[in-house]
């Protein structure tokens, strides 16, 4: 079973984060397109479609979702190769996310972030994107995909303990 990494930290009253990391080896400007061409993304979490440009919203499809649904995506901020944030807005509600990648050392420090409104969104988010970070572990090594249900109950109760432990 995969190891849950990823940490819930209190940003301010009411407001956590959702924090994983993966360290790669390879220039930021190689993993950054891993995470923004399309022809990439789509291996790992899903293609996506639309004019790529802070401000504009593309659609993503989350092809390892039930459904395969596609979803809105703005891009709020984007440094390449060192970051980017997104807002998926979704009819159950919006999720903020950003990825920063860190050069050094002969590789790239990956740091994922899920704002947290709800901390107990962690709880199944925090699962979830364990798997789909594995899964670009997994595409950049040429290994098979990881099943999502070794993540899926599996390390809930990991992430209930990093939402007990943000709140204290």
């Amino acid at each position: 079973m995969p190891e849950a990494t990823g940490h819930v930290t209190a940003v301010d009253a009411g407001t956590f984060d959702l924090i994983l990391t993966r360290t790669f080896e390879t220039p930021a400007a190689d993993l950054w397109a891993s995470l923004t061409d399309p022809s990439r993304t789509a291996a790992w979490l899903g293609p996506w479609r639309g004019e790529p440009r802070v401000g504009e919203t593309i659609e993503l499809q989350m092809a390892f979702e039930e459904g395969d649904a596609w979803s809105s995506v703005r891009i709020d901020h984007c440094d390449a190769p060192k970051r980017i944030a997104v807002t998926v807005l979704n009819e159950s509600g919006d999720w903020a996310l950003g990825a920063r990648l860190d050069e050094g050392d002969g590789g790239t420090r990956l740091t994922f972030i899920h704002h947290l409104d709800d901390p107990a969104l962690a709880e199944y988010s925090g699962p979830g994107w364990e798997y789909y970070l594995d899964n670009l572990v997994a595409v950049r090594a040429g290994t098979p995909l990881p099943d999502f249900a070794d993540y899926y109950p599996a390390q809930a109760d990991y992430f209930l303990g990093e939402i007990r432990r943000a709140q204290e």
